[in-house]
């Protein structure tokens, strides 16, 4: 894996790296990266007020019977990991790319994201797409009902499982479009598939 940092996306789509496959079937997804940042933010709102109810009721409960306090320390923390989180997030897909991968911050629309052209099964494309909300979501908000006086940990995980909804988003496309059989890849910002024998281009 090779990781290259690009700053500043303005929103032009002809600056992503591109791939042409002949025959490659491309994803019935969303045409323009503003209405795909307007469905997965409204995913993710949805998706955080759902996880925050076992959240307040552990909170509640631990409150009622030991007690805690969200200081100070508390703050900071959550603070410093919002800040880190983002790219250590994208940095985690990338680490499932075997070549070259982009990483690309789109602060206009609140947005930041990965892109490499290579071909990768539906297992390992899914794996790639969850592996940060596994790690910095999932888990430790798993890990949040065992020392739920630790607040800071259950608004931080239940944040990172929110903010993967355009993860979740590719995965629901790979996981009902993809083919037994197929490989997909990734040409601006749109998602492919087809078929190995199709073409010589193959993982």
């Amino acid at each position: 894996m090779h990781l290259t940092f690009k700053k500043g996306f303005d929103g032009d789509l002809e600056k992503l790296p591109k791939k042409e496959v002949p025959g490659a079937v491309q994803f019935r997804e969303y045409e323009s990266m503003e209405k795909l940042s307007l469905i997965a933010n409204l995913l993710a709102i949805v998706i955080a007020v759902i996880c925050a109810v076992p959240v307040f009721f552990a909170i509640k409960k631990t409150f009622q019977t030991n007690g805690f306090e969200f200081g100070l320390w508390q703050i900071i923390l959550l603070f410093v990991l919002e800040i880190v989180t983002i790219p250590v997030h994208e940095c985690l897909h990338a680490s499932m790319f075997r070549g070259e991968v982009e990483f690309y911050t789109y602060l206009k629309k609140g947005l930041a994201f990965v892109v490499g052209p290579e071909d990768m099964t539906k297992g390992r494309f899914v794996m790639m797409s969850l592996l940060p909300n596994l790690v910095l979501g999932i888990v430790p908000y798993i890990i949040f009902f065992f020392v739920p006086n630790q607040l800071w940990l259950g608004i931080w995980s239940l944040g990172n499982i929110a903010s993967g909804a355009g993860d979740y988003i590719n995965i629901y496309h790979a996981i009902t479009q993809m083919p037994k059989g197929s490989l997909t890849f990734m040409s601006g910002m749109h998602s492919y598939w087809y078929m190995p024998g199709q073409t010589s281009e193959n993982e």
